[in-house]
């Protein structure tokens, strides 16, 4: 079995719900090792490169705003972003999060047991999780820094970046 990383979102729904622990219980059972963690507003920016593969499609524009939140507002415009690492991450996360329709999914899964499909046929799937190896470098890079995660799992490289804006305590 190979040991593989995997990017899970608790998308705004789940935030709204107060499903964080519920569906951090559900993950638990795979026995993974969550080496990264943070809230994340998601700007425009993020949400279409992390959808990228969906760009073409008529439901593009609401899943931006989905994964936003805005048709939720604050402060459940967020997501709580993850990073687990463990054997057959990804096939064992992926049983657990259920199909991602929410009708189709397994019940006793996260969609099963707390998605729905809204009257305007927004999939409100409350998780989101890496499809494959690929997609989850992809995706890991796309939402965390290098320093962010507490394994070194891709290479890295020093840069010297200059004239940065940064945010420090003050």
């Amino acid at each position: 079995m190979a040991i593989e990383q995997l990017l899970i979102l608790i998308k705004p729904d789940g935030v709204k719900k107060s499903l964080t622990g519920n569906i951090l219980t559900k993950l638990s059972e795979a026995r993974m090792l969550i080496i990264g963690a943070k809230a994340v507003k998601v700007s425009k920016e993020l949400a279409e490169a992390h959808y990228q593969q969906l760009k073409d499609k008529p439901f593009f524009g609401e899943l931006i705003d989905y994964i936003q939140g805005k048709i939720y507002g604050e402060p459940w415009d967020r997501v709580i972003a993850f990073v687990y690492q463990g054997e057959d991450a990804i096939a064992r996360m992926r049983k657990i999060a259920g199909a991602t329709n929410p009708e189709e999914a397994d019940p006793v899964s996260i969609r099963g047991a707390y998605g729905r499909i809204t009257t305007k046929g927004v999939y409100e799937n409350v998780v989101h999780c890496s499809s494959d190896t690929q997609e989850a470098q992809r995706e890991i890079k796309l939402w965390f820094k290098p320093n962010e995660i507490l394994t070194s799992i891709y290479p890295t490289k020093k840069v010297i970046v200059e004239k940065e804006e940064i945010e420090v305590w003050s």
